[in-house]
């Protein structure tokens, strides 16, 4: 198969979907942020559980919009049962739906050297925002 010109090619971000709404609103600012950076026009944001849009939702959303290929992110940080299974197999069971849009699955985000600079940042930050609450001697 020939890989579609990036207008045709739909991206879903999946994460594991939480009671907390703060939570699910956080995936769509990843989406959001996302879009405005990439040249995928077709982007939706999925939850594996708990909460919509589920990975079948976002899947027909991508379909309607004009999505030629799907390509599925789990947006989690290591490799699990979650991302090697449960999203792959979710995704699959939506793609039965469309039988003629195919789907790949990415790995999550993993190790990378932008992961370990971001873990660096968040504990600079943590140490210069409030160095006053560390624990006394």
């Amino acid at each position: 198969m020939q890989i579609p010109a990036p207008d045709e090619i739909g991206i879903i971000v999946v994460d594991h979907g939480s009671r907390r709404e703060q939570s699910n609103r956080m995936l769509l600012e990843v989406v959001a942020a996302f879009e405005q950076q990439d040249q995928y026009a077709i982007v939706e944001p999925a939850h594996m559980d708990l909460v919509e849009p589920s990975i079948s939702t976002a899947f027909e959303r991508c379909v309607r919009r004009g999505a030629k290929l799907l390509v599925i992110h789990p947006y989690f940080l290591l490799p699990g049962r979650h991302s090697e299974e449960d999203v792959p197999a979710l995704a699959a069971e939506a793609s039965r739906q469309h039988a003629d849009v195919p789907f790949v699955v990415t790995e999550p985000l993993g190790i990378h050297p932008l992961m370990v600079e971001i873990m660096h940042q968040r504990i600079r930050d943590r140490l210069e925002k409030a160095p006053e609450d560390l624990p006394a001697k």
